[in-house]
């Protein structure tokens, strides 16, 4: 068995490694855009929450994201996307599918969602892009 011990190791750490993977230059730029919008919520006494998503989306492409979300608490969720996007959205929806009232702001590239959950539970993030072609994006989100 000890024979074994390397071998597993070394192809579990190699399997591991595959799904990681660093930010493209298009991601970071997608991410500096988002946390400028999000600085925003920031001035109002919002909190960011650690950690972002980011990824790459075709026109009229989807991007789903489960968050748990807490009743009572206000969030706001903000998206950016890196050229050549020229307009992107973002919409929540609770667990049974159906889309929740929200507060919106959209400016081309930037968008986001805002609203105070009534009951806790899982939520969906969508991000859509509406306009332009092939795009990075980022979203965060911040609560108070």
């Amino acid at each position: 068995m000890r024979m074994w011990l390397p071998i597993l190791l070394s192809v579990f750490l190699s399997a591991a490694g595959l799904g990681l993977r660093g930010e493209t230059d298009k991601e970071v730029h997608a991410h500096k855009l988002v946390l400028d919008l999000a600085g925003a919520f920031s001035n109002d006494g919002f909190k960011m929450r650690d950690g972002h998503w980011s990824g790459t989306l075709k026109p009229h492409e989807n991007a789903l994201i489960a968050v748990n979300l807490y009743a009572g608490n206000h969030y706001w969720f903000s998206v950016g996307a890196a050229e050549p996007a020229k307009k992107i959205d973002v919409a929540v929806y609770d667990e049974t599918g159906r889309r929740v009232p929200t507060e919106n702001y959209s400016d081309g590239e930037k968008a986001a969602a805002g609203f105070t959950p009534t009951t806790s539970g899982q939520y969906y993030v969508l991000v859509t892009l509406l306009d332009g072609g092939e795009s990075a994006f980022c979203l965060v989100y911040s609560y108070k």
